[in-house]
């Protein structure tokens, strides 16, 4: 298999600039391109190749890497490219699946091959060893493109389907953003409070094999339906109140919780009007 010698990137924000730097460290011939102009400075003085234009952009190179900040703003850039034929497009823009499925059809409509990508990273940190890409779309292609992708961070290739990256990666960003509201929240409380948040800190150190623990088993749950019987839920919703009068008594807002307990207030009133115990994951199936 044959080394990707050149490339070009499309969108220089946080993670395009990453891309490009990481490029450009393992000798890739990188050509970069950005509505604002200004941001490939920088970029070029570590050799990078700006462009005038998106279609010098993408004449300057086979395989596109887009890093934009939807699917919806592909389409206006690339169609400032013109032909696409026999061009590779990787986007590793942040979209819903339905967006991507649209955005890969579209893509391919226009004579280049398509792969989904999606970076599974803290920030723009993209060589952090927990970092990943998310990547779905032809395994062939993925397979041809890897010796490229091998220079930003490990890979993993989730299927055909080209919306399945953004559907794992989504997933993973509908817990990180209520982990990162829920963290502020805690510091908060602790703060107000009088606590201490290094103590906070060192006490919940080891929570991270308690919470690959908890996602086992309410995965094994959620496949039968959800976890939870009446007494769980009528202690989940108090416990939720308990965190509330915690938050508010030191000054702190406690929407956050007050909105995870309405879910098991609901769990509770679905259970009582059909006479069977209703799991809050069946709530958020739609199933009630």
């Amino acid at each position: 298999m044959s080394a990707i010698k050149s490339a070009t990137v499309l969108g220089l924000g946080p993670m395009g600039r990453a891309t490009v730097r990481l490029l450009l460290a393992a000798g890739v011939d990188v050509t970069v391109w950005n509505r604002t102009p200004g941001k490939t400075d920088a970029l070029a003085e570590l050799g990078a190749k700006p462009a005038a234009t998106v279609a010098e952009a993408v004449a300057a190179s086979d395989t596109i890497l887009l890093s934009l900040i939807h699917y919806e703003a592909m389409y206006g850039v690339l169609e400032q490219a013109g032909d696409l034929t026999g061009k590779t497009v990787l986007n590793l823009s942040s979209d819903s699946p339905a967006n991507t499925a649209k955005g890969a059809s579209w893509v391919l409509d226009r004579g280049a091959r398509f792969l989904t990508g999606a970076y599974m990273t803290q920030s723009d940190d993209i060589a952090h060893p927990a970092s990943t890409l998310y990547t779905s779309g032809p395994a062939d292609l993925y397979t041809e493109l890897k010796p490229l992708l091998d220079h930003l961070c490990k890979s993993v290739h989730l299927g055909a389907d080209y919306g399945l990256a953004q559907l794992y990666y989504q997933a993973g960003l509908a817990m990180f953003h209520a982990y990162l509201i829920s963290l502020q929240q805690a510091f908060a409380m602790i703060e107000r409070s009088g606590g201490d948040i290094d103590t906070f800190l060192e006490l919940s150190k080891d929570d991270a094999g308690s919470q690959r623990d908890f996602s086992l088993y309410f995965a094994q749950a959620a496949k039968q339906g959800g976890w939870g019987d009446l007494a769980s839920l009528k202690m989940m919703h108090a416990g939720a109140q308990h965190v509330i009068d915690a938050s508010e008594d030191a000054g702190v807002d406690a929407a956050l919780t007050r909105t995870i307990q309405d879910y098991y207030q609901r769990a509770l009133d679905a259970s009582e009007q059909t006479g069977t115990v209703v799991p809050v994951y069946r709530l958020f199936r739609g199933d009630h």
